[in-house]
């Protein structure tokens, strides 16, 4: 037995659900202990390092995962015979799709809630630097009436009293938005651990070490928010092992789902009857892995992608952190690659 089976094993020595809530428990639990160890105001080279990281993980479970799994399933035995039903597939397809449009949807939700795209320090200093703009045009163009000069700058001293007190609610309400969109998303790393191990125990080790290293630095960097938002540390990393019962109710979710479709696959075969979804020999838990990974997809490209696309405008710094930002992503999906090419049997 090899190193990586033999650690797969260690690890998650169980049944598919036992396996399930293991899984859970460590990529719920470990990362957010690593908070303790984080500063807060973490260099943010270094946690786009860790993202780049994770996102060539999570990418690389998708493709090399996942996906595979979803359309052709596990086959340990050799010259295995994949019988191709382009029903199946279409319906497959739709239950990505439908996991990429559910992100999207929540996405767009949290942002309409908030008032604005979510990054309220980029339009706050846009913000400011057009106050001040308009302050010094005016200046210039009522050199002669005095009076109204000072009408309007009492009337600017009174908005940007106001200011901040409106800036520190977006930025609470902000806060609480992403604890409640982290919670969702912990509720599909549930999903993925519960169909992942229920699939085969390799997709469900390759998922978990995946969405381990994905959780790390979407940890740390919500973290990060919560602390500029004027959460204690405490009240921060309390609020963050909060957003970890999104992931056991996820996995519980799974688990029933699953269990479910097993116990009418068993029913099916006693009773000579084809239980499958419109035709196919689809049941509702085989939809489960195309929907995580629709999640996973949004989650790497949409959701993190973006912010990687940043440049500080300063060319050899940012020269520097692109190369760097490419060996981390390369060194993830080469992890993910060298796990699926040695992979464990079913």
């Amino acid at each position: 037995m090899s190193f990586q089976a033999s650690a797969f094993a260690y690890l998650f020595p169980g049944s598919a659900l036992t396996n399930s809530l293991l899984a859970t428990a460590y990529i719920s639990i470990f990362p957010n202990l690593l908070l303790y160890f984080v500063p807060p105001d973490i260099d943010t080279g270094s946690l786009n390092t860790l993202v780049s990281f994770a996102v060539g993980g999570l990418l690389g479970d998708v493709f090399l995962h996942l996906l595979p799994h979803a359309f052709l399933g596990e086959h340990a035995e050799e010259n295995a015979v994949v019988t191709v039903n382009n029903q199946k597939n279409v319906l497959i397809g739709l239950g990505i799709f439908t996991g990429l449009f559910f992100f999207f949807f929540m996405d767009k939700m949290m942002r309409v809630f908030n008032g604005g795209s979510g990054g309220h320090s980029h339009s706050h200093g846009e913000t400011a630097h057009a106050t001040s703009t308009s302050v010094d045009n005016s200046k210039k163009n009522d050199d002669g009436l005095r009076q109204r000069k000072g009408t309007t700058e009492e009337e600017e001293h009174k908005h940007e009293e106001a200011k901040p007190k409106t800036e520190e609610g977006s930025i609470k309400l902000s806060a609480y938005l992403n604890l409640l969109a982290d919670f969702t998303h912990n509720m599909t790393d549930g999903l993925a651990m519960a169909a992942s191990f229920y699939a085969s125990p390799a997709v469900g080790a390759t998922t978990a070490v995946a969405v381990f290293f994905h959780e790390i630095p979407h940890e740390v960097g919500d973290y990060a928010i919560l602390i500029q938002s004027g959460f204690s540390k405490q009240k921060a990393m309390m609020a963050q092992f909060t957003t970890a019962i999104g992931a056991f109710l996820g996995t519980i979710i799974g688990i029933m789902i699953e269990e479910s479709s097993l116990s009418s696959s068993k029913e099916a075969e006693v009773t000579g009857d084809v239980v499958g979804l419109m035709g196919t020999d689809l049941r509702w838990g085989d939809l489960v892995i195309p929907f995580t990974a629709g999640g996973f997809l949004y989650i790497a490209t949409v959701g993190v992608i973006p912010e990687l696309l940043e440049v500080t405008g300063k060319l050899k710094k940012d020269r520097m952190q692109a190369l760097t930002e490419f060996f981390a992503m390369f060194v993830g999906l080469g992890l993910m690659l060298f796990i699926a090419w040695n992979d464990i049997p079913a």
